[in-house]
């Protein structure tokens, strides 16, 4: 592996070693909180706009970590945001270092990047469309993905703005085409991959969510927000106990010293918040192997699709995943590899 000094008067770049983690206690922390919780180009969608390059200093933020070219890297890298260490695991396909399609993969709540990374395998089949794929990491395993405060978390524009400074990061370093950035979540990782698509339209290309849905809060702003053409997947199972299909706008109090579950719509009505905003034609639902489709079509061209999938049987889980999920997140359905229709769907092949 290769390292280099910053570029633009930037901080020296130091490596750090690449998580390895998958423990037992992880997946029960996942249980308890509730809900769980990236070499041919891609051309992908563009975004409406896409936002300056600027430096992390123009936001404060600084960064620390690696930087690679040649084969495909992994690193664990350090950006310091409004004057907190943030950490992210990045990975850079091989070949020639360039500004390349960048995939933000936002980790469930109770679990860290690492263990994400071994049951959707976006790596892999990301850097065969030679994307970057880089996965940030939550303070305390758990995203604030909606719009109001809690004890806890005062300011519920932490993880937005930290997801904005790593775009800005990796674009400054030239890693990443800021035409070309995607987001995707699971679980709470879901929600907030669709808050920062709804609240971020003109840096996210297109967003997808597995076993998410929208916060409350955040489907709010985004009817009262103008018009925001954003192409967004949902994958979700019929079957999941431990955010159900209807939602949970309401959730239960928290135990001492516990975060709130993060309150949410139904899934359905969480696409629909999206294709409103887009504008959409109307919903058609047709019935496949294993699942139920239902695609709102661009309401005009080169507009947004929105696209639901509803697994059958499913639970609270990646389906394709081969990682066996804890016994109370329910069965993972097998109709279909999440990770090659999220990454499909996000580069619009």
């Amino acid at each position: 592996m290769i390292f280099f000094r910053g570029s633009r008067g930037g901080p020296s770049r130091r490596p750090v070693p690449a998580l390895v983690s998958g423990s037992l206690s992880a997946l029960l922390a996942l249980s308890l909180a509730g809900c769980a919780g990236t070499p041919a180009k891609s051309e992908g969608r563009p975004a409406a706009s896409s936002p300056a390059a600027s430096s992390p200093a123009a936001s404060g933020a600084a960064a620390s970590g690696s930087a690679a070219s040649g084969s495909a890297a992994d690193s664990r890298e350090r950006l310091t945001v409004g004057g907190t260490e943030r950490t992210y695991l990045l990975h850079r396909p091989g070949g020639e270092r360039k500004a390349r399609p960048l995939l933000l993969a936002f980790h469930g709540r109770g679990e860290t990047a690492s263990e994400m990374r071994k049951r959707d395998r976006l790596e892999k089949a990301a850097g065969e469309r030679g994307m970057v794929v880089a996965r940030p990491e939550a303070i305390d395993r758990i995203w604030s993905a909606d719009t109001t405060p809690t004890p806890k978390r005062p300011d519920p524009n932490v993880d937005v703005r930290f997801a904005d400074a790593l775009i800005a990061e990796l674009v400054r370093r030239g890693e990443a085409d800021p035409k070309r950035v995607y987001a995707v979540g699971f679980s709470n990782g879901g929600s907030m991959a669709m808050r920062f698509a709804s609240q971020r339209p003109q840096r996210v290309a297109a967003a997808a969510s597995v076993s998410g849905q929208l916060p409350v809060g955040a489907a709010k702003a985004l009817d009262a927000a103008a018009p925001a053409p954003v192409p967004v997947l949902v994958v979700y199972g019929e079957k999941d106990a431990v955010r159900p299909m209807a939602g949970v706008p309401n959730p239960p109090a928290p135990k001492p010293g516990e975060e709130p579950m993060t309150a949410t719509i139904g899934t359905r009505d969480s696409a629909a918040a999206f294709a409103r905003a887009a504008g959409t034609k109307p919903p058609v639902t047709t019935a496949h192997s294993g699942y139920d489709r239902t695609y709102w079509g661009p309401g005009k061209p080169g507009g947004a699709p929105v696209e639901l999938l509803v697994m059958s049987g499913a639970g609270h889980t990646w389906p394709g995943s081969k990682i066996t999920p804890p016994p109370n997140f329910g069965s993972t359905s097998t109709a279909l590899d999440a990770t090659a229709k999220v990454l499909d769907f996000l580069t619009g092949r």
